[in-house]
């Protein structure tokens, strides 16, 4: 169990820290390159959420259940249902462009808490995947840095934006984002212990995963209208869903 720990570290880091330190990265290149750079992490960030979550996640919750699908598939919906409520609340926050509709003075405290909220989550989410089945841990995990990669970009873009010099920037989206690392620790323990609880958890995850794909990652695809566009964000997305079921075959192989 210390290995799926160190595991768990691992990927909470990467998805994380390393995501952030990414995004800077992303963000040296210039608004051109983001442009056409952001768009098909997006995309295929889509295709990685929804097949781990339909692929993956729910599956395996079911099975571990007991087979209790009624139960399963009530979390999923209360779950989606909750994580809306939060989005209202301002809590639970994504943001993939420069530019988004948030006043200048609550921009940044915006954004640094409700990064530090989604962080705490993920860092949950990969706990539980890893606790129930190792491959659906790395699914997950990857689905996670797939989908914080333009997120940060948009989040340090919109603090340097609004007159954060980059290095603050980068050090207040450093500090939100390692709240996945902590959450993933305390996780690891708390459900090792109620190790009844883990199939529902991996709902609830399931449908934050859901959530983020339909809600806040597909209308960013309909922003580019266009055959060529069009045509590249289902490749990707694609490429995406393929990943996962890869990834799902090989645990069938070993």
């Amino acid at each position: 169990m210390v290995i799926i720990l160190i595991w768990i570290i691992l990927f909470s880091f990467l998805g994380s820290i390393g995501a952030i330190i990414i995004a800077m990265c992303f963000i040296s290149l210039g608004k051109n390159h983001q442009e056409k750079l952001i768009p098909c992490l997006v995309s295929y960030a889509t295709g990685t959420l929804l097949a781990a979550a339909l692929l993956g996640m729910i599956p395996t919750a079911i099975i571990k259940s007991g087979y209790n699908l009624n139960m399963v598939l009530s979390i999923v919906l209360g779950g989606i249902l909750f994580f809306f409520i939060l989005e209202k609340l301002v809590i639970w926050r994504h943001c993939h462009q420069i530019e988004c509709e948030v006043t200048e003075s609550a921009a940044g405290p915006i954004i640094i808490f409700g990064d530090a909220f989604h962080n705490l989550v993920d860092g949950i989410v990969i706990a539980a995947a890893f606790l129930i089945d190792f491959t659906i841990g790395i699914a997950v995990s990857l689905s996670v840095i797939a989908h914080e990669l333009p997120q940060e970009v948009g989040d340090i873009g919109i603090l340097i934006d609004k007159n954060y010099p980059r290095k603050k920037a980068f050090i207040y989206n450093a500090l939100s984002g390692s709240t996945t690392i902590p959450a993933a620790i305390i996780g690891y323990f708390i459900l090792d212990q109620i190790s009844l609880a883990i199939p529902y958890v991996l709902a609830i995850s399931a449908a934050s995963f859901l959530y983020i794909a339909l809600s806040d990652l597909t209308p960013e695809l309909h922003r580019k209208v266009g055959f060529r566009f069009s045509f590249r964000q289902i490749i990707l997305i694609f490429a995406g869903i393929l990943t996962m079921i890869l990834i799902f075959a090989l645990k069938e192989m070993i």
